[in-house]
């Protein structure tokens, strides 16, 4: 047989995976393959596999008479709408997809690569493991990645579709990179199993309760995007890195647009309510100003209170976070001071410029809230937006009461422009609360009940005429300007223009010690 020969028998083989049998197998569990999910992920014709006849070299339990090529892992470099991505693919079908010595270098070495070429790495998760017969090795295998994974936050984008099995020390991967991708009831991530927590703890947890897609968007905050089969996850993947640029180095790429910057919207005259105390969607006004209406939100299921994600602005990637009054009214609580920080220091960290929406009460009062650490969490949003060097422009919609106003990207914490709609309130605390306290002795010596309701419908009407409007900080310039709502997409793309060569830095150190 001749060497080309030889290579094309190989290459065959490697590409088979674990065979046709188990191709199958994950078809009928209404998987693709590692190979499919990359043809689907990269541009036609640009995928570059290296290590493709890597084996492993251990003689363990007789695994030295089971071997493939690849290891149960594809590793390569390609296009995807058009820009350089590194990638690994872990193969179900080759011992469960488990990691050990030889298929943890692959996604070591393709890492490597990552951070010297200064590209997005996305991982496609699809794995039972650690491989057991290897033992400490493949324990080694993963922290070697972990420590990737940490050396690369904040230097390259990271990805993770989670499209199988994800347990144990595997997990931790994932959790560190940018963005968790997961696929309804074929993906579950857990440290520990449903069997290990019936055997420690006596529960009784299905897997996809314990650790699913739904699980893990809407109730722990762990993913940021559930999809309903493999095919939407890959395209959900490659929107996301259409917003991002390729490293800490660089910007997002323009997108051409037709979408006028002078746009104005009428409707957003009708969207913010008179009655302060009335709920509405945030969504519309962010869907409204952004370029062609498109708004691709980010944990959408997770701290509905608050919403996150991209939009674009003359075609320039925007990171947007907004209070949503339509849920809790838009007060800010554990779960919602979380998600919004970590998404504003990873734009930070890619230099994405970060507009913001304020429509806030103040904190979620509470007994579970303050024993849970409110004030820690709520610390964390803080530091990211005080301590984000992008371009930041803030929208106050409604009402901005107490720390929260400080907290949501204000003047004070280094916002480069604010704005407020005319009906917009700002204020230690709303009228009704501050008429209590202020007045309190006041309104206990009315003479009756329905003395001391008109004389509280009164001092609040006062209150409201005093300090319940945008008047007060605008003389203090503690804001740039009052818009009207229909004017807020040109103001805005105007804005983002103005600041796109805004050079901030920090003071020199190691790094700061956010309240973790």
């Amino acid at each position: 047989m001749s060497n080309v020969e030889e290579l094309k028998r190989r290459s065959e083989l490697a590409e088979l995976g674990g065979g046709r049998e188990r191709i199958e197998k994950q078809h009928a569990a209404g998987k693709l393959t590692a190979r499919e999910r990359i043809e689907l992920l990269a541009d036609p014709g640009t995928f570059n596999e290296i290590d493709k006849f890597v084996t492993h070299r251990s003689s363990n339990f007789g695994l030295d008479k089971k071997k493939f090529y690849g290891d149960g892992v594809v590793t390569g470099w390609a296009k995807v709408t058009g820009r350089k991505v590194f990638l690994f693919a872990q193969d179900f079908t080759v011992f469960g997809g488990s990691l050990a010595a030889a298929h943890a270098a692959k996604i070591v070495k393709i890492m490597d690569l990552a951070e010297r070429q200064g590209c997005p790495l996305v991982g496609l998760n699809d794995s039972g493991g650690a491989r057991i017969q290897e033992g400490v090795e493949s324990l080694g295998g993963y922290a070697d990645i972990f420590l990737r994974n940490t050396l690369l936050s904040g230097v390259v984008p990271q990805i993770s579709l989670v499209m199988g099995p994800c347990a144990g020390g595997a997990v931790y991967s994932p959790a560190i990179t940018d963005f968790i991708l997961m696929v309804q009831e074929k993906s579950h991530m857990f440290i520990t199993g449903p069997d290990v927590i019936k055997a420690v703890t006596r529960e009784n947890v299905e897997k996809e309760k314990l650790g699913g897609a739904l699980t893990h968007n809407s109730v722990s905050g762990v993913a940021h995007f559930v999809s309903k089969d493999d095919n939407e996850c890959i395209e959900t993947c490659r929107k996301l890195l259409s917003y991002i640029p390729q490293n800490n180095l660089e910007t997002a790429p323009r997108i051409e647009t037709d979408d006028l910057p002078a746009r104005i919207e009428k409707e957003l005259n009708q969207i913010v309510p008179d009655n302060p105390n009335k709920p509405y969607d945030i969504r519309r006004i962010i869907k409204l100003v952004a370029d062609d209406y498109s708004f691709f939100e980010v944990q959408p299921l997770f701290a509905r209170n608050i919403v996150i994600g991209f939009i674009r602005l003359d075609g320039e990637s925007i990171g947007v976070v907004a209070n949503q009054p339509d849920v809790l009214a838009g007060c800010l609580d554990i779960d919602a001071s979380t998600k919004a920080a970590r998404f504003v220091r990873f734009c930070d960290a890619f230099n994405i410029p970060l507009l913001t929406f304020v429509d806030v009460p103040g904190f979620l009062p509470g007994v579970n809230q303050e024993h849970g650490g409110i004030i820690r969490h709520g610390a964390k949003l803080l530091y990211a937006f005080a301590e984000a060097t992008v371009p930041k422009v803030t929208v106050i919609t409604r009402k901005a009461y107490g720390g929260a106003y400080d907290v949501m990207s204000s003047k004070h914490i280094r916002a480069d422009l604010n704005y407020a709609y005319p009906g917009a309130e700002v204020a230690v605390m709303g009228p009704e609360g501050a008429v209590n306290i202020i007045f309190r002795k006041d309104l206990e010596a009315a003479a009756s009940e329905a003395e001391k309701e008109e004389l509280r419908k009164k001092l609040i009407s006062d209150y409201r005429v005093k300090f319940s409007n945008p008047w007060q900080v605008a003389e203090l310039g503690f804001i740039d300007g009052v818009i009207m709502p229909e004017q807020t997409r040109p103001v805005l793309i105007e804005s983002f223009r103005l600041l796109r060569g805004k050079k901030q830095v920090l003071p020199q150190k190691k790094h700061g010690n956010i309240p973790l």
